[in-house]
């Protein structure tokens, strides 16, 4: 047994997962399971959202996940054993008005995780992605016109 250890991590800051990675195999040896659960979201025209929230989004939904995953995966590889499971979203798979980057980012996260299950079977690792409909998640109210603060994490 093993007693819990909170690490912070900003999912969206891809340069510092791996040092979180590496501190977290320091401390316990291993990883069982990667449970991917952190997701941002912006509502707006495409026109609307800066190119700069675009590449946020993605970096939170899509580089995010893929970089954890990538960090302990080999761990998990040379063990041969592992879960990794990916809680996206039911837009990775159809897209709605006004969310333009959130589907795209999800979209292609599905992707990744749908090719990284079939490699990792000789491993057998498994990796599992769900897509559930609406989260009710935080949300910060943003002023008319604002879009960047109007992120939801």
């Amino acid at each position: 047994t093993y007693a819990p250890k909170l690490i912070l991590l900003d999912i969206s800051d891809i340069s510092c997962i791996r040092d979180v990675a590496k501190e977290i195999l320091n401390c316990y040896g291993c990883v069982d399971i990667l449970i991917n659960n952190a997701s941002m979201k912006v509502k707006g025209a495409v026109q609307s959202i800066s190119l700069e929230l675009d590449k946020k989004i993605m970096d939170a939904n899509y580089f995010g996940p893929i970089t954890l995953t990538k960090a302990i995966l080999p761990n998990m590889i040379s063990r041969r054993t592992g879960q990794i499971v990916l809680i996206n979203s039911i837009q990775g798979k159809i897209g709605i008005p006004f969310r333009a980057a959130y589907a795209a980012s999800k979209h292609a996260a599905v992707g990744f995780f749908d090719c990284l299950r079939a490699e990792m079977e000789e491993f057998d690792i498994s990796v599992s992605t769900v897509n559930p409909t609406f989260i009710c998640s935080y949300h910060r109210q943003s002023a008319p016109g604002n879009w960047e603060a109007s992120i939801w994490k």
